[in-house]
């Protein structure tokens, strides 16, 4: 994305490794310390384009429906925009999401959880942003699920987000949050990140002005690559 490489990386914003309240950490973690391997900025993939993007490939309620059926749940809009870390909007980036159905069921063989499937939901959708770096899915609230941990916890409602830049070789991801959902604070995930800040740039916040317009409730979650006021990422800490 030709961003400037103005920042150094703050490792104080990252996530325990090797956090024991979330048990499945303490096996994945590595054990070596961490060594930096140089890069360049060449761009060794596509430039993405708008015929990549069907029409309805932003519109979760549809993309999957069977005979125009609409998924179960109440609808919801995700918007916002991506930006660097001096405010200049990212046009074109690709914008993945993929998320669990209303009741907390994701439609993937290896979700164990007891929810029904929605067969008009796939969860999965994607878009590129505008020349002033906006995006915006439709799609129906996540409910939030258990899983096994220190006896059986429960995720937060989240939404999975995967930032492409000019390539596939550009890649940020991260999830948002629902503004008010108790179950945030008590997430051993959401806590291994000891940094205040970080933790709410995950958070989405409600946009009431959004709502009322659509009669839709309406979550508004921008994105900053880089910087003090950057979203922070499970896979890289300073931008793309």
């Amino acid at each position: 994305m030709n961003v400037k490489s103005l920042v150094k990386r703050n490792y104080k914003k990252q996530p325990e490794i090797d956090f024991p309240d979330y048990k499945s950490s303490i096996f994945r973690a590595p054990k070596n310390k961490k060594i930096s391997i140089p890069s360049n900025l060449e761009i060794f993939g596509p430039i993405f384009k708008k015929k990549i993007i069907s029409k309805l490939d932003n519109d979760l309620t549809l993309n999957f429906s069977k005979n125009q059926m609409s998924p179960l749940g109440h609808k919801i809009i995700i918007h916002g925009t991506v930006s660097d870390q001096f405010s200049n909007p990212i046009k074109g980036a690709l914008i993945e999401i993929w998320q669990a159905n209303a009741a907390g069921k994701y439609l993937h063989q290896e979700d164990k959880n007891p929810a029904p499937i929605d067969p008009n939901f796939s969860g999965c959708g994607r878009s590129l942003t505008s020349s002033d770096g906006s995006y915006e899915f439709l799609t129906i609230q996540p409910g939030p699920y258990p899983y096994p941990n220190r006896g059986i916890e429960w995720r937060p409602m989240h939404i999975h987000f995967s930032i492409f830049g000019e390539s596939f070789g550009q890649r940020l991801i991260t999830q948002m949050y629902f503004e008010g959902d108790p179950l945030i604070n008590l997430c051993p995930m959401v806590n291994s990140i000891a940094d205040e800040k970080a933790k709410k740039s995950l958070v989405g916040k409600l946009d009431t002005s959004r709502s009322n317009i659509q009669n839709i409730l309406a979550y508004k979650f921008d994105i900053v690559l880089r910087g003090v006021k950057q979203t922070y990422f499970e896979n890289r800490q300073e931008g793309l």
